[in-house]
């Protein structure tokens, strides 16, 4: 069809030829991506924690963009979300947040998303309009099922309940429903305000804290003989897998394997399968 295409001199069909084949292209690249789900918990759901960084109000409200950008994805793979935990910033943003995504291959697709992520733009929070740079850092890990064996004691924790917080009205509870468990041999931190029941949010945060701990041992069993799974479980604080730079320039980049988007926005509303696609 090009080629007639080419010999008749039809430019409309030419475009509309190679504009297919890049989508298709890039269907291509998605399924190819998806055989090699073959890690033991890429099938699973995943729940997704958001914290920022240091820097007040600019991080908050950088790490709200970044959970508003998970969520557009979700929403684009029409996969289900919901959010566990969310803790307001006092300015703007969020100072914490839980969401869980459930749909086919979840973690296998966001698991590499663990890590620090970087933002330089201009602060819409500075009357100077200085350009500041904020960090916030997302961990990804798997729901694991009720039949998996979790074994915790209750003397390794620390429950602590409070007052959840939200937008106001209605929505805020009267009652300390919201809870918080410690597990204090690994520090591991879970919390959810989602329900009104305090016995819910708590069974919530108790198999949230299951996942956790299986997750630790399957990435523990893998960092014994693959050492790119034992660099992913020492992701720090200060190394930033990704960078977004709004200003001077707009640019994307993956710190990791240098895969560029120069559509800054587009990316922040959810289209962020190339740096997924390409961490595999």
């Amino acid at each position: 069809m090009l080629k007639i295409a080419i010999e008749e001199n039809e430019k409309d069909l030419i475009k509309e030829i190679e504009n297919n084949f890049k989508n298709l292209l890039t269907e291509l690249e998605i399924l190819n991506t998806e055989t090699r789900f073959s890690g033991e918990l890429d099938k699973h759901d995943c729940y997704i924690e958001i914290h920022p960084g240091a820097g007040g109000t600019e991080s908050c409200d950088w790490a709200e963009m970044l959970l508003r950008m998970y969520i557009r994805w979700a929403e684009q793979k029409k996969f289900k979300y919901e959010i566990i935990e969310e803790q307001s910033g006092e300015v703007a943003g969020i100072k914490s947040a839980t969401i869980s995504i459930e749909g086919e291959n979840t973690f296998g697709w966001l698991k590499n998303e663990s890590g620090i992520h970087r933002l330089v733009r201009i602060s819409p929070f500075d009357s100077n309009a200085k350009r500041h740079t904020s960090f916030a850092s997302v961990w990804i890990y798997p729901k694991i099922e009720e039949e998996i064996e979790i074994t915790i004691e209750d003397k390794d924790l620390k429950i602590d309940t409070y007052r959840a917080s939200g937008a106001g009205g209605q929505h805020v509870n009267k009652t300390d429903s919201a809870v918080r468990i410690t597990h204090l041999p690994t520090k591991i931190v879970v919390q959810s305000q989602n329900s009104r029941s305090q016995h819910q949010n708590k069974a919530e945060c108790m198999k949230m804290l299951k996942s956790r701990l299986y997750e630790m041992e399957v990435a523990a069993r893998e960092a014994e003989t693959n050492e790119a799974n034992a660099n992913k479980s020492e992701i720090g604080w200060g190394n930033q897998i990704r960078s977004y730079v709004m200003q001077p320039y707009q640019l994307v980049k993956d710190t990791r394997n240098g895969i560029e988007e120069s559509n800054v926005q587009s990316v922040l509303n959810g289209n962020i399968d190339k740096f997924l696609i390409g961490k595999r």
